[in-house]
Parts: structure tokens; C-alpha cells; sequence
């Protein structure tokens, strides 16, 4: 006997178990494309440790420690912009001979980065030995520049970079409090995932958002009161950033409050744009929140965290471009699903200001880099924000099923590629 008529199979625009480009990622990777991938890392991670100018950014942190150790406040150094707790976190790196951390620091950077992709993949239920897994660390390694970028230089972006993933991954799987531990040990490190908060304010997890708050808070108190004239990181250190730091950091700065002015527009009028973009991204965050999925919550949760992260970096001052690693991961993973990010064209058009070996002028790699970062940030912005403002559709698809005649049947959002199972009302 046939299911009656007001019996229906949902889910939310899931892709055909027939698609062969996703099956053929997802089938494991050969030893040649893992083999690839190994040697694409290491590449990068030793011809950054033969760099001259390798960890410029993290000697700025190690810096601190060392003026910390010395009894000097490691505020009386501008360029120093992280909280005290960063301090107490740079004391080991600080202790370790320099040649020693010439190698260890471009590793940990690569490997802090392949934490966040393993943990991005994760969520999507993505085998970690597929070609899909193995080969987009490789080509992310390759082809990204920030990457490379981020990995000399050392900045402490890579423990942001694996903490949002990971914390999405444990949030997915409802241990909230232990995702605001994360991302509050993140936050300690550097406070770029502060506008994380809102999404355990929009999952109502009260005691996730504690935990994320009280960690770095705590731990901050501690290196204060071991550090002398603490103050100086409101009066010194906190109106130096505010302004955008100086001209240092102007030509990589990729916030459209510094690249706007560049071009002509008034400061007033680019700082009023890049504070709507951001209104607007928010908006578009909370938006997408309250459109439930057909899945597991999966996207729901990466694109809303995303969303957050890039309306942020509009109108954070400076806002580099290896910031966007922190969700990268994240939009990569989620091109297993139908109707995400990576499926589109423009995802791909966005990135490509991006791509290593394209023959950019010297004058545009220096003093304008910052005009093709902020075309990346707001491009992906743009595409996420349009994403998350469409409403859910529901698509009529023929089922058949044994002993009864074909019918049409409601079909719903993104679950994964792998899976064909489907939920009755």
C-alpha cells in the first residue's frame, strides 16, 4: 500500500547523492596528492624560517615577554597591541633560543592553520582523507598568498584561525561551554574573535558566553598585576589602535575606513560606509540565524560565525588580509553542500586578487596592496550578506517510492553531500 498524500520528505536544498564532482572529492586521496600537499607545506614553513624577515610580526609579541621578564611594561612599546594575558601566553617563546624558534614558529603557524581546516571539515562530516581534505590544504597553501603571508610573518591570526573552527565544531555538537573555552583562550591570545560573542548571544548560551568572557578577562587581570604601569594599554595602547595605528600600517591596511580615503573619499563618508556595511552584515548574520536548516545546523552556524567575522573586519582598524583566513576555512569546507558559497563563480572572481603567481605590478604589492585585500574582503562580505538575506526555498522534486505511484514531495536545504537519508513529518 502507497504513503498518503500528507506524507513528506524535507530537506533543505540538498544536493543529488549523484553529484560526481563532490563524490569524486570526497573518495580518498591517493598517496601522490598527499605526498603533493606535505611537500606544498613544508615548502612554505622552511623557506619562511630561511626568510630574513621571518616572524616580524610575532617579535613583536615575544618583545613583550622579554619586557615583561626585564620588569618593564610591555606597553612602553607601541606596536604591542594585544591584551596583558597575551603577555603571559608569549612567555615560553620568549624563553627559547632564537635559531630554535626560526623553525618552530613557521610549523606552528602551518599547523595551527591545518587545525582549523581539519576542524572546518569536521563540521561538514568531510573524511579527513579525501581528496578534498588533503587537496585543499595543498592548494590553499599554494595558491593563497596570505597563507605564505601569514606563515613568515608569524601572526598570531593562526590561533584565531583554529580556534573558530574548532569552537563551531564543538558547538555543533552541543558543548557550548567548552566552545567558549576556545574561543576565550583565543580571544586571550589576540581579541579577534571578540564579535564571536554575539553568536552565543543569538543561541541564547549564557554560560558559553561567560566562559568566553571571564577567560581572557581572568587571565588578563594576572598579567596586569605582574606587569608595571598596566594602564598604559588604556591610555597609550588603546588610542594608538583606534586610530588605525600609523602610517605603517596604512598600505596594508585592507579596512575600507583607510582604503576609501585613499581614493579620494572624504574620511567622514568612509568611515559612514564602512560602519553601514557593517550594520548591514550584522543584520544579515542575525538574518541567517533565524532561518533554520533541514541539516544539522552545520551551515547555520559557519555562515552565521562568518558573517559576524567579516562585518567586523569592515570596520576594524587595520584589518590585513590574512584576517580572512580566519573564515576562509570555513567557506571552503562548506563547498560539499549545494548552494554554498564555493558553488558560485563569484566566490572564486572574489579571490583572485589573491592568487599567487598572478604578475601584479610592484607598484600595486607595496604601497596599494591594500586596494586588492579590501576587494576580497567586501567582495566576500557582499556574496556572504546576499547569501544569508535569501529566503529558504522549498524546491518540488518526483520521488518514487516501492509499491506506490510517483509524487511530488517538498525539498529543503543543505545536508551533507555524503548522506541520503531524509526526515518525515
Amino acid at each position: 500500500m502507497g504513503l498518503r498524500p500528507s506524507t513528506w520528505l524535507v530537506k533543505w536544498d540538498r544536493p543529488e547523492s549523484g553529484d560526481r564532482l563532490t563524490a569524486w572529492l570526497l573518495r580518498p586521496a591517493p598517496r601522490s596528492l598527499r605526498v603533493a600537499s606535505l611537500v606544498v607545506l613544508l615548502t612554505v614553513a622552511v623557506s619562511s624560517s630561511l626568510r630574513s624577515n621571518w616572524g616580524s610580526d610575532n617579535a613583536f609579541v615575544v618583545k613583550a615577554a622579554d619586557a615583561l621578564m626585564a620588569g618593564i611594561s610591555p606597553y612602553e612599546d607601541k606596536r604591542f597591541l594585544y591584551l596583558p594575558s597575551a603577555v603571559i601566553m608569549a612567555v615560553p617563546e620568549a624563553l627559547l633560543p632564537r635559531e630554535v624558534l626560526r623553525w618552530l614558529l613557521p610549523a606552528g603557524v602551518s599547523g595551527l592553520v591545518a587545525v582549523g581546516w581539519w576542524a572546518a571539515l569536521r563540521l561538514f562530516s568531510v573524511p579527513l582523507s579525501s581528496r578534498f581534505a588533503v587537496g585543499g590544504l595543498g592548494l590553499l597553501a599554494l595558491l593563497y598568498k596570505p597563507y605564505a603571508n601569514l606563515v613568515l610573518i608569524g601572526n598570531w591570526t593562526a590561533i584565531s584561525a583554529a580556534a573558530l573552527p574548532v569552537a563551531l565544531l564543538l558547538a555543533h555538537r552541543r558543548s557550548w561551554g567548552a566552545a567558549g573555552l576556545v574561543v576565550g583562550l583565543a580571544i586571550a591570545c589576540k581579541p579577534m574573535l571578540v564579535p564571536i560573542g554575539l553568536l552565543f548571544v543569538l543561541a541564547r548560551q549564557w554560560r558559553g558566553l561567560a566562559v568566553a568572557v571571564l577567560v581572557p578577562v581572568g587571565m588578563s587581570l594576572v598579567g596586569a598585576l605582574l606587569m608595571p604601569s598596566p594602564m598604559l594599554f588604556f591610555t597609550k595602547t588603546l588610542p594608538f589602535l583606534f586610530q588605525g595605528q600609523d602610517s605603517y600600517a596604512l598600505p596594508w591596511d585592507a579596512s575600507p575606513i583607510a582604503v576609501l580615503p585613499r581614493l579620494g573619499v572624504p574620511v567622514p563618508v568612509a568611515v559612514l560606509l564602512a560602519f553601514a556595511g557593517a550594520a548591514a552584515g550584522l543584520w544579515a548574520a542575525w538574518t541567517r540565524w533565524r532561518r533554520p536548516d533541514g541539516d544539522a545546523g552545520e551551515m547555520r552556524l559557519a555562515e552565521t560565525a562568518c558573517m559576524v567575522m567579516l562585518a567586523a573586519f569592515l570596520v576594524s582598524r587595520p584589518s590585513f588580509d590574512h584576517y580572512l583566513l580566519v573564515v576562509l576555512p570555513l567557506l571552503l569546507a562548506s563547498g560539499v553542500r549545494e548552494g554554498s558559497m564555493p558553488r558560485t563563480p563569484w566566490f572564486w572572481v572574489a579571490l583572485v586578487p589573491q592568487t599567487a603567481g598572478i604578475p601584479w605590478p610592484t607598484e600595486a604589492e607595496r604601497k596599494r596592496r591594500a586596494f586588492r585585500d579590501a576587494v576580497t574582503l567586501c567582495g566576500l562580505a557582499i556574496l556572504l550578506a546576499r547569501r544569508a538575506l535569501r529566503p529558504g526555498r522549498v524546491t518540488l522534486v518526483p520521488v518514487t517510492t516501492a509499491g506506490s505511484p510517483p509524487r511530488t514531495e517538498p525539498e529543503c536545504a543543505a545536508t551533507p553531500a555524503e548522506s541520503a537519508s531524509r526526515t518525515a513529518f
